[in-house]
């Protein structure tokens, strides 16, 4: 058993979030029980990690995506107002980090795939950012463009979208979590061979061809899906807490 402040403090302190300029606040979302024995991560905090956090008997839901995005309208109404009124009702704690998520060098969600990958000699890929939300990293030995895609659906488990380019051989290799496709052009500046990130969009064809870039769309939710397990699994250990892992497989 711990105490709910005790949790955020821990969280907050370790992914260093006061630091990142984010698109929704990170930390604690929505206050429910004081005393915390069973956290529950997922990536989303949908309505069925909810049910499952409530099915479970958790006292805190942890996700990579929260509520609350800048842009977003202020009434706590429809589908978001019925997720916070669930979460209420059941005394359950929202706990939300998004960039810190994605940059935490051993608990983060890049962190996750340069193990995943076996990757070496990690880099920012941003040198600019003081907390990375991107990396580089070399691969133990070069692949083919085809057998590296055939290795990414191996760790993935996602139907891999590949824009190819020119280059024959993958070494050298840029990745973020998620939507950031764009960072392609990062990639390009550092010399990337490839780039992963989570999704697509129409313009990242062109860019992967004209810059040079093999990119790889390994999916928004399969690649941001380990983050919050590191992160649970740390916390459970720090406090002597259970912690369970709720996957509802998006295809995006």
């Amino acid at each position: 058993m711990a105490h709910l402040n005790e949790i955020v403090q821990w969280c907050d302190q370790t992914l260093s979030s006061n630091q990142f300029k984010d698109y929704a606040p990170n930390g604690l979302q929505i206050e429910g029980a004081s005393e915390v024995n069973h956290i529950l991560c997922a990536v989303t905090a949908s309505d069925a990690a909810i049910d499952a956090a409530i099915e479970a008997g958790a006292n805190v839901l942890l996700v990579h995506h929260g509520y609350f995005w800048k842009g977003e309208p202020y009434p706590i109404t429809g589908m978001r107002g019925r997720r916070i009124k669930k979460l209420i009702q059941h005394n359950i704690s929202l706990l939300a980090y998004h960039l810190p998520l994605d940059a935490h060098p051993s608990l983060g969600n890049n962190a996750a795939i340069a193990d995943l990958l076996e990757l070496k000699h990690i880099e920012a890929l941003d040198p600019n950012e003081k907390f990375p939300i991107g990396n580089i990293g070399d691969l133990k030995q070069a692949l083919s463009p085809e057998a590296f895609k055939a290795k990414l659906q191996d760790v993935f488990d996602f139907n891999i979208i590949h824009l190819p380019a020119q280059v024959e051989s993958i070494q050298k290799v840029g990745f973020c979590t998620g939507g950031a496709q764009d960072f392609i052009h990062q990639a390009a500046v550092q010399g990337c061979d490839a780039y992963i990130s989570g999704e697509v969009s129409e313009r990242t064809f062109y860019e992967a061809q004209e810059l040079n870039v093999h990119y790889y769309a390994c999916g928004h939710h399969a690649t941001e899906r380990y983050g919050v397990q590191r992160l649970g699994k740390a916390l459970s250990e720090h406090f002597s807490l259970e912690y369970t892992y709720f996957e509802l497989n998006n295809p995006i």
